[in-house]
């Protein structure tokens, strides 16, 4: 899956703040609410919109990138 597939950014979408595909919610509460120490889970709790897989594609994405952008892995 591709960010594309789970992030939108559109002007008429929250001001063109990236959002879950298909929600309002902001991908920056999902940070917020991981940097809280709150569980995917709890999140998900509070935002019913958002599909778990989407939270997970996410991150998984993300995490990838920035491996392979600050270390020497295979990809």
């Amino acid at each position: 899956m591709k960010l594309e597939n789970i992030i939108v950014q559109d002007e008429d979408i929250l001001g063109g703040v990236p959002v879950f595909k298909g929600t309002r919610v902001t991908i920056k509460s999902l940070l917020d609410y991981l940097e809280e120490g709150m569980t995917i889970e709890e999140y998900l709790e509070h935002f019913p919109t958002v599909k778990k897989e989407q939270v997970i594609h996410f991150l998984e994405i993300t995490m990838r990138e920035y491996l392979l952008n600050h270390y020497e892995i295979a990809a």
